[in-house]
């Protein structure tokens, strides 16, 4: 498609603008080649502004917008349009009007910083993204690392996330981010303690290298790259991290409303500690290191709660107590050491310490130094030449820098030492499979003032970008292969030249480490020697008005350096003399951090190639190191991790800015573009445009644009066929695309000609359907005016006839009316008459009634005195037959009990008899009372259940009593019926006499009906009650006997048990008895054996009282003890036992007789057994 096609009337262009950077407008004319095209905008008030542009030639022309369906892209690769001005909208677009924060461009994800908290990062995000390709998903920092994580499990290769962006563009935050996203997809489920571990690192990481600056409240202050080790189950296993260029100067020096590293804060703030008591701290405004931005607080940050996470990140990482104390009290140091006062001498070229400063003291006092020797060294200088050693003092400012220096130097050992210790902490013995790294680094920087430092950033990123051209080349290229189309080789921007400009041989970095070799190097020195080495390079350049800068003209802009303290930066040299001073610490730490000055590394330098995982630990150093100046150590670890980064699939992710003001969600177009121009998106869509950069595939392509083709061309079951037929018949360039296996690519422009093609079809079609629909609505109109018509006509005539109707609907109504007003009047009088019949017929039947209720009241209470008397009558016999009963009971007892006695007595007279029943009679004295306790309990529960059926039988008798009253309400109701039969002779012989009793008599059969049916009812009611309670009382009885079984059968097996343990018990006192039996008899023949022998010495010579004293003391046992161990024949108390046993068996019989003869007596009840009072055991 031609230029001339492209720039028509109406055609959307953007146009360059001072404020906006580009600013959309429309032709308001066509390009014919002209040099001057109008153009019509609007303005900052909203009003339409029309202008003329000057077009020289046709490059000249301004660059065309976007269709509207292409704006909001989540991939700016997708645009059709692919320059600066359409990159810019988009962005925009989506940040602002949809608050989307991340977007695509190609392989790299552009987040722009929100300034602003957001609910897309919880684990419910992490696991939605977790297995899902990034063309299904939204842009977003995990779905970055899913496709990291993916390739590295799916191809078994080394993977790299690249993040960068200048201050404030949320680098930190989206590596964090990164890492917390492998944390919990390569962990199980929660958190191991490795995944917790390298979360953990962050806030230590944060707290001393991160720091308030002007454009970022926690701004890192430093380069780090981790690498996350897996296994082959693609879980963490380990870690480790390196750092680059952390900015020391910020240790001595901050600019207004910035602060010194988070750590100084956070140990300011909690000063009221006891275990800081010792180290004499103060708010931050008390120390100079701490006080130069005038500004020590950050808005919704605790130092004091973020200084008691830090110190849980230690613990968890491995460093104890003991060793954070030691890295709190280096710290404290370092504020105290900035606080020291350094005057000048007698002369101006001497220096001296300012008297009565404590500083000095406390900082000598926290490292373990000694004072004084500190402060010689701080105010001179050792020079060592071939035959002596001179001191020579410093001037004020040298021995301020001197100072500077020193505490430069103390804070990046402590730095490095606590990397080193993270790194330890996070490596494992386990053989790493792959690894994951993730790089956060500076930014392009570009400064008004521009120093040593921005050098570095700036040569590290134009190495970054170098590899980042590269790589984006060669995926280009490749997508291109896959697809088997022609291309031709892609010119895009190769930095190169401005790479050797920096690095190689006579370039920036070696003519500076040349100069810092010479003994009286200098910046000027260096930088005229730079003038007349470099300026072949077209990417060097000597500035009109200075003579100590130079200009480098990187891949993102041209930046000026000013030449001075490059060297000095460069060396990094501190006093060899203050040095070993610290060396000698008393401090176990402060010694170790400068002992390895010039001594071995703390950790290995190597790189793992077997595990393809860097184990050097960010603070090791060599002396060798130790020789190199920072240009050349920056060099070096840049080309480590370059080579790393070559050796995996790299991600990107560039980091904007939005605005300086820290606004949320607000866009500032220059401060954008700046950084899209530096972090290299616009290189990515100027490579992108310079091939295919619009692709479609075939399915896609014919859903769109098949309004363009004609139905001849359509073959459904070919679709690339359909495309390449409909793409010929609008595109007659073939150069403008190519067909691909699976898609169609087209060149910049070429979908936009599309769109407007489809636009136009569109629009065409729609008008053709607005006139049929037009044509369509007038015919409705007219049918709808004819159909009204006819209604309005149906309407009159129902209107004439409905007036008919009515006024024969009103003359039916009247006669209606006066029927209804005769009829009413008539049963008026009816009412009234037979109101007062009714009331005639009331007071009779009232008479009648309370006639028979009186002589109902007086025969129910003649019932109940009847009953009464009758209760009485029956208690007195039975009270009078139960009395005579137990006088003949116990008269034949006694009876009895007296022919017993008499064989008692005799067979009493007997001892081998007594002795043979006596044993008897123990046994059976126990069996019954044994039995007797049992029937005890079971009379006990069987009176409980006769007491129970005795309540029911009082129950059922009052139920008697009811059926008995409405026997006698049925003979009362025969009564009535004579009564009524009586009654109606009486009014047959009175019907002759008056009318008016006819209706009486009917009246009066009406109620007696109802009385009777009233009397069937209750008589009913009362047979139903009977008959309820009848098969209660059954079902309670049921329900009681089957209790009364239950429980019977548990007693029996109570019972049982019992009886099995007194069994048992019963022979085990036989068997003691038997024993003791036995010894009684060993004694006995003892003692007769004593009593007959007469005095004899015992062979052990005991003496003859010791030997009988035993036997004397078992027989006072035996004369002393009960009468019922006397078994002397004949014995008084030994009869006296006997009558008292015999009472007690007379007394058990006695007792069974006596519940027998009551369980006879009363009616109904089952027998149980006999029951004796506990006053009848034996």
């Amino acid at each position: 498609m031609s230029t001339k096609e492209l720039f028509t009337k109406g055609a959307r262009v953007w146009i360059p603008d001072a404020e906006e950077v580009w600013r959309g407008a429309d032709l308001l004319e066509d390009y014919k080649g002209q040099k001057t095209l109008k153009i019509e905008y609007e303005n900052k008030q909203g009003r339409l502004t029309q202008e003329e542009i000057a077009v020289k030639t046709p490059d000249d022309l301004p660059p065309l917008r976007n269709p509207e369906i292409l704006i909001g892209e989540n991939d700016l690769t997708s645009l059709s349009y692919l320059h600066e001005p359409a990159v810019l909208h988009n962005l925009q677009v989506r940040f602002v009007d949809l608050n989307a924060i991340y977007t695509y461009c190609g392989i790299v994800l552009v987040a722009i910083n929100p300034y602003d908290s957001l609910p897309i990062y919880g684990n419910e995000t992490i696991m939605a993204y977790s297995g899902q390709d990034m063309a299904s998903m939204d842009p977003h920092i995990y779905a970055v690392a899913e496709e990291a994580f993916k390739q590295m499990t799916r191809f078994d290769k080394n993977q790299s996330i690249i993040v960068s962006g200048e201050s404030g563009a949320g680098k930190t935050v989206s590596a964090k981010y990164a890492m917390r996203y492998f944390a919990l997809v390569g962990g199980n489920e929660d958190e191991t303690q490795v995944e917790q571990k390298v979360l953990s690192s962050n806030p230590i990481m944060e707290s001393i290298g991160n720091a308030k600056t002007i454009r970022n409240d926690n701004s890192s202050r430093f380069g780090k790259y981790i690498e996350l080790g897996f296994n082959r189950n693609s879980n963490i296993i380990g870690a480790n991290m390196r750092t680059y260029l952390l900015e020391k100067s910020r240790v001595v020096f901050q600019a207004q409303d910035e602060r010194n590293y988070h750590v100084f804060y956070q140990l300011c703030a909690s000063a009221d500690l006891p275990e800081l008591a010792e180290f004499k701290l103060h708010d931050a405004d008390t120390f100079y290191y701490t006080n130069q931005g005038e500004n020590p607080y950050i808005d919704e940050v605790d130092d004091a709660a973020e200084f008691q996470n830090l110190k849980e990140a230690f613990t968890i990482l491995g460093i104890n107590e003991k060793q954070q104390h030691e890295i709190f009290r280096i710290f404290s140091a370092i504020l105290h050491f900035g606080n020291v006062v350094i005057d000048e001498g007698e002369s101006e070229d001497q220096s001296v310490i300012q008297k009565g400063n404590p500083h000095l003291a406390i900082m000598a006092n926290l490292l373990g130094i000694d004072e004084n020797q500190m402060k010689m060294w701080l105010c001179n200088k050792k020079f060592t030449t071939m035959n002596e050693v001179l001191i020579r003092p410093l001037t004020m400012h040298q021995a301020l820098f001197a100072k500077d220096a020193l505490s430069k130097h103390i804070y990046s050992k402590v730095f490095d030492w606590i990397v080193t210790k993270l790194n330890k902490a996070l490596q494992t013995s386990a053989k790493y499979n792959k690894f994951i790294g993730v790089l956060d680094i500076y930014g392009f920087e570009t400064f008004e003032i521009n120093s040593f430092e921005q050098f570095c950033i700036n040569y590290a990123n134009e190495k970054l970008q170098q590899q980042f051209c590269l790589h984006v080349f060669k995926l280009e290229q490749e997508e291109y292969v896959r697809e088997e189309i022609e291309w031709s080789f892609i010119d895009f921007y190769d930095n190169q030249p401005c790479i050797d400009l920096i690095e190689s041989k006579l370039g920036i970095l070696d003519l500076l480490d040349e100069e810092c070799k010479m003994p009286k190097g200098s910046d000027a020195n260096w930088t005229q020697k730079l003038y007349k080495g470099c300026t072949k390079s077209k990417h060097f350049k000597k500035p009109r008005m200075s003579n100590t800068a130079f200009l480098i003209i990187h891949f993102a802009d041209t930046v000026e350096y000013q030449s001075d303290g490059f060297l000095e930066k460069n060396r990094d040299t501190v006093l060899e003399e203050q040095l070993n001073i610290l060396k000698a610490s008393q401090y176990e730490l402060v010694a170790e951090l400068f002992t390895d000055e010039g001594g071995k590394p703390r950790s290995g330098s190597k790189t793992s190639k077997d595990k393809g995982f860097a184990i050097k630990g960010g603070g090791a150093s060599s002396r060798a190191s130790h020789k190199k100046t920072v240009g050349s150590q920056f060099r070096d670890s840049l080309k480590l991790l370059m080579e790393t980064l070559f050796s995996t699939t790299p991600h990107y992710v560039r980091c904007i800015k939005p605005n300086d003001l820290k606004a949320a969600f607000t866009f500032d177009n220059k401060r954008a573009v700046q950084q899209l121009r530096a972090c290299g998106v616009l290189e990515t869509i100027r490579i992108s445009a310079a091939g295919y950069p619009s692709r479609w595939t075939y399915q896609d392509f014919f859903a769109r644009y098949r309004v363009l083709a004609r139905h001849k061309h359509i073959d459904r079951t070919d679709m690339k066929k359909t495309c390449v037929n409909i793409v010929s018949n609008l595109i007659q360039d073939s150069d403008k695309y190519q067909l691909g296996k699976t898609k169609i690519f087209f060149r910049a422009g070429q979908v936009a000609y599309l769109e407007k093609l489809r636009s136009d079809k569109l629009r065409a079609c729609g008008i053709m359907i607005q006139k049929h629909v037009r044509g369509w609505l007038q015919k409705r109109r007219y049918q709808k005016i004819k159909k009204t018509v006819k209604l309005v006509q149906t309407y009159g005539r129902g209107l004439l006839a409905r007036k008919q109707a009515l006024f024969l609907k009103r003359t039916h109504a009247v006669t209606q009316i006066q029927t209804q007003i005769r009829r009413f009047l008539c049963r008026k009088r009816f009412i009234q008459q037979r109101e007062a019949v009714m009331k005639i017929q009331a007071l009779a039947r009232g008479v009648f009634s309370r006639r028979m209720f009186k002589e109902m009241v007086r025969e129910n209470r003649a019932v109940k005195i009847q009953t009464q008397i009758r209760g009485l009558l029956a208690r007195r016999r039975f009270k009078m037959v139960r009395n005579g009963i137990i006088k003949l009971q116990s008269h034949y007892r006694r009876r009895k009990a007296k022919a017993q006695l008499k064989i008692l007595k005799i067979e009493a007279k007997s001892i081998d008899h007594f002795k043979k029943t006596n044993k008897g009679l123990e046994n059976k004295i126990i069996d019954l009372q044994q039995k007797l306790m049992e029937k005890n309990k079971v009379n006990t529960q069987a009176k409980e259940a006769e007491a129970k059926v005795q309540k029911m039988k009082a129950e059922l008798s009052k139920l008697h009593d009811v059926e008995v009253k409405s026997t006698k309400s049925l003979t009362k109701i025969e009564e009535l019926e004579k009564l009524v039969a009586t009654l109606r002779e009486e009014l047959d012989k009175e019907k002759g006499e008056k009318d008016t009793l006819v209706s009486e008599k009917s009246t009066m059969q009406n109620n007696y009906e109802k009385m009777l049916s009233v009397s069937n009812e209750e008589k009913n009611r009362l047979k139903d009650e009977l008959d309820a309670s009848n098969e209660k009382l059954k079902l309670e009885q049921q329900r009681n006997e089957e209790i009364l079984k239950e429980k019977m059968e548990a007693l029996q097996k109570t019972t049982a048990h019992e009886t099995e343990e007194d069994r048992a018990h019963h022979q085990r006192l036989v068997k003691e008895n038997a024993r003791l039996q036995q010894r009684f008899e060993n004694l006995q023949s003892e003692m007769n054996m004593m009593l007959h022998r007469g005095h004899k010495r015992t062979p052990s010579d005991l003496s003859t009282i010791s030997y009988e004293s035993e036997i004397s003391e078992r027989m006072a046992e035996l004369k002393g003890d009960d009468v019922s161990e006397d078994y002397g024949y004949g014995s008084q108390q030994r009869q006296g036992s006997f009558r008292r046993r015999r009472g007690s068996v007379d007394n058990v019989e006695w007792q069974q007789q006596q519940q027998q003869q009551q369980l006879q007596s009363t009616p109904g009840t089952a027998p149980s057994p006999a029951v004796s009072s506990p006053g009848s055991t034996p």
